[in-house]
């Protein structure tokens, strides 16, 4: 092979590198808000999702509310963190619901949870009974959405 079919050989190799480069594949987008917590961030957004940790009520507050209260608490924090990622509910993917005492909490949870959720963007659920991190704590929700 002479020096200029090397030449152009090598060129076309070099440009199929950088053509592929720009259309192929971007690399993964990680972005983490309000880390200041030691154990985790509030949010994740990754490849337009976000991610928010698991929410509880206001906990100055948990020992004079009830499950309706902490729902009601919950969820505006949910809303919030939400908006801070630029999302809201109507972008909802996943809602994972932890109850306390599902015997005695779920249709009050239920209630709020149904009066708060855009009825025309429903996401996933699940919701299951489970020991909290505090006893006061009656219910913990974190969901996932679109950015």
């Amino acid at each position: 092979m002479d020096s200029r079919a090397f030449a152009a050989a090598g060129g076309a190799l070099v440009g199929g590198i950088v053509v592929a480069l720009l259309l192929g594949p971007k690399p993964s987008q990680i972005e983490r808000i309000r880390t200041d917590d030691p154990r985790s961030s509030a949010i994740v957004k990754h490849n337009g999702v976000v991610m928010i940790s698991g929410q509880v009520a206001i906990i100055d507050q948990l020992d004079n509310s009830d499950i309706t209260a902490q729902t009601h608490q919950t969820l505006a924090k949910v809303d919030e963190l939400l908006k801070a990622a630029g999302s809201d509910k109507s972008k909802l993917l996943e809602a994972r619901i932890w109850v306390k005492d599902i015997k005695t909490d779920f249709a009050a949870m239920n209630k709020v949870w149904n009066e708060w959720i855009d009825p025309d963007n429903k996401p996933t659920r699940v919701c299951v009974e489970a020991p909290m991190a505090r006893p006061s704590i009656l219910v913990e929700v974190q969901v996932t959405a679109a950015a």
